[in-house]
């Protein structure tokens, strides 16, 4: 097998046996007040016995790691090497200095009893290691198969634990993001089912007209014209539905450029509030608006905020019943400028207000739009008001009142 040595490896063994022979000088110099003539010989023992023992120690140790399947393994590998070479060199040692072969089996006997010990702390030690990983392992298996619960507790405060607690870390942003993969998907079959409604409704009217038409089986005048403005208001309503979903698309991936220019919420209060006075009155609804002096002049695009506005309006009148009231505001706060739509409906039931802006939500279970729109005019509204760094929000009380709210920033 061959052994590439690299120099990030070899260099903490260099700094080991530096660190060594100067311990070894300190105390023979400091401690044992060793004269000259002993300490030139000291450092002759050492660089003959300890270089070259290292070395090879080094290379059984480097054959040792990349054959070795186990962690265990390979620590009792660094553990038996550090003995071996502690005996080698005291046995040269002991040669170059005459010492006697009993007090050299006295110290290897000391020696290797001392390494025994050291050695079965770190099987220890490796045993604590193999057990932790293994529990990595385990969890790890679990989180691969699909069980986003699987976590990693570990007794011991070591780098591993480290490990185990970006392992958890991943493992709750893997739960999250599965979770919100899950809602994605069934927000992707709803928008299917919803969108294919509101489609395949109006068009298998229109399609029903027009064979009606052409066979002739509608012969009557006025009956033909209703069926004519019938298919109209339908073709209408597929535009609009059309014009929404482009709309929505373009909010939703950030391609629309905002051409803003500064505006005057209270000249567009005041024109949302003549424009829609007509339908108000057609429900019976009063439409009234409260202004505020010295409003400050926002940077907006002006349609785009008015898109806002209309659809919120339109939405109070539309779930407001006759008698009833809607009034808009408007006023300074620390967000910016603050509008609020308020009307006086049937309210918001509680389960359906941390939905009422997702696309297509609808708080009547029917999807006639005689009880409400495809759905799409308040998460419209609420991608303009986040395109303008604002932010939109819902109050209701149920039989009482419903606030719809959004704050733009001045600057």
């Amino acid at each position: 097998m061959t052994l590439n040595l690299k120099w990030q490896e070899i260099w903490p063994s260099f700094i080991g046996l530096g660190v060594a022979f100067v311990a070894a000088l300190a105390i023979a110099i400091y401690v044992m007040q060793a004269p000259s003539s002993d300490l030139q010989d000291l450092v002759r023992f050492l660089l003959t016995s300890s270089l070259p023992s290292l070395l090879a120690g080094y290379l059984v140790f480097i054959w040792g790691r990349k054959r070795l399947r186990s962690i265990r393994h390979k620590i009792l590998l660094a553990y038996g090497l550090g003995v071996i070479i502690a005996v080698i060199n005291i046995y040269v040692t002991s040669q170059l200095m005459f010492v006697s072969w009993h007090d050299f089996l006295l110290l290897g006997l000391l020696l290797i009893f001392a390494g025994l010990i050291s050695t079965s702390f770190g099987y220890i030690l490796a045993n604590g290691l193999m057990q932790s990983m293994g529990r990595l392992q385990e969890e790890a298996t679990r989180l691969a198969t699909g069980d986003f619960s699987a976590r990693v507790c570990l007794d011991e405060v070591d780098e591993l634990s480290n490990v185990a607690d970006s392992f958890n870390m991943m493992a709750d942003e893997l739960e999250r993001s599965f979770a919100r993969q899950k809602q994605l998907e069934q927000a992707r079959r709803d928008l299917t089912a919803a969108v294919s409604h509101d489609l395949r409704t109006p068009l298998t009217s229109i399609k029903a007209m027009i064979e009606a038409l052409n066979d002739g089986v509608v012969t009557d005048p006025d009956t033909i014209q209703r069926y004519y403005a019938t298919i109209n208001t339908q073709i209408e309503n597929l535009s609009s539905l059309i014009n929404d979903l482009f709309e929505l698309s373009q909010l939703e991936t950030g391609h629309v450029q905002l051409q803003k220019e500064p505006v005057n919420l209270n000249d567009l209060l005041s024109d949302i509030l003549e424009s829609m006075q007509a339908q108000a009155r057609a429900k019976g609804v009063l439409l009234k608006g409260g202004f505020c002096q010295d409003l400050p002049i926002i940077q907006a695009e002006f349609v785009k905020v008015q898109r806002v506005l209309y659809n919120l309006v339109q939405n109070a009148i539309r779930h407001t019943p006759a008698g009833g009231s809607i009034s808009l505001t408007a006023k300074v706060v620390s967000q910016g400028i603050q509008v609020d739509v308020i009307d006086t409906g049937d309210g918001i039931a509680p389960d359906d207000l941390p939905f009422i802006f997702d696309q297509f939500f609808r708080g009547e279970k029917s999807r006639s739009r005689e009880t409400g729109g495809a759905g799409l005019g308040l998460a419209i509204a609420k991608r303009i008001v986040e395109a303008h760094n604002g932010r939109i929000w819902v109050e209701s009380r149920p039989d009482c009142e419903t606030r719809f709210s959004f704050a733009l920033p001045v600057s």
